[in-house]
């Protein structure tokens, strides 16, 4: 499949071929939402934690004899239903963490990107390059663009060029850079806009293509 391609200044230079097997597919939406919960519990610190009764200061004394005071009956401090006291069936430090198939993951960001091309929401082009990390350049390319709301502008690796894009966008709340390697669902689905630079294409290409996955489990 094809898709039309633009240059830094925003104007349109021709057009890309892009894999139909990572663009072209029916995005799979089961697959996507268990991936988001997968990202959301993985995020998750669990460090939550709360005192028991044996845990909490205070005397393990009873407070008074069983019987003849005509109070109910009562035995430390610490008990969960006095002031002070322990709290029952709290909350302890845990992990939340969940797990997916390699080949189900990558199949959750070929549906999101999918799905974003099909609502004509990713710009191709050519290359995103900047002299010096410039806020003011990041928004010049931007409004070039016509880009408004969430934007996530992929990149190919880390190097001079790609560190002044991620600079200049520093200061833009509504800009996210992520290299390719890190795509994931999430930050797919919850932007409104996504830029990517031919560079970067290959980068996805090479490692999302059921083929070029084969190969490498090969390998390995």
């Amino acid at each position: 499949m094809e898709a039309t391609l633009y240059n830094q200044a925003g104007e349109q230079i021709g057009s890309i071929a892009l894999s139909d097997e990572i663009f072209g597919i029916e995005p799979n939406v089961p697959v996507m939402h268990q991936y988001v919960v997968m990202q959301r519990a993985n995020a998750r610190l669990g460090t939550h934690n709360t005192r028991g009764r044996g845990e909490v200061v205070g005397s393990t004394k009873k407070l008074y004899r069983q019987k003849g005071t005509g109070r109910a009956r009562q035995g430390s401090v610490r008990a969960p239903h006095r002031m002070g006291g322990g709290i029952a069936h709290g909350p302890h430090p845990r992990s939340y963490r969940l797990n997916m198939p390699k080949k189900m993951r990558r199949l959750a960001v070929r549906s999101a990107l999918s799905a974003k091309l099909a609502a004509n929401q990713i710009r191709f082009v050519d290359a995103l390059t900047l002299e010096k990390p410039r806020t003011k350049d990041m928004v010049a390319f931007l409004k070039a663009h016509t880009l408004s709301g969430k934007t996530l502008i992929v990149i190919d690796q880390k190097n001079e060029q790609t560190g002044n894009v991620r600079l200049s966008a520093n200061n833009l709340p509504d800009v996210q850079i992520l290299l390719a390697h890190y795509l994931n669902v999430r930050d797919l689905l919850t932007c409104d806009t996504v830029v990517m630079p031919t560079a970067a294409i290959a980068v996805i290409e090479s490692y999302l293509a059921t083929g070029a996955a084969s190969a490498q489990s090969e390998e390995v």
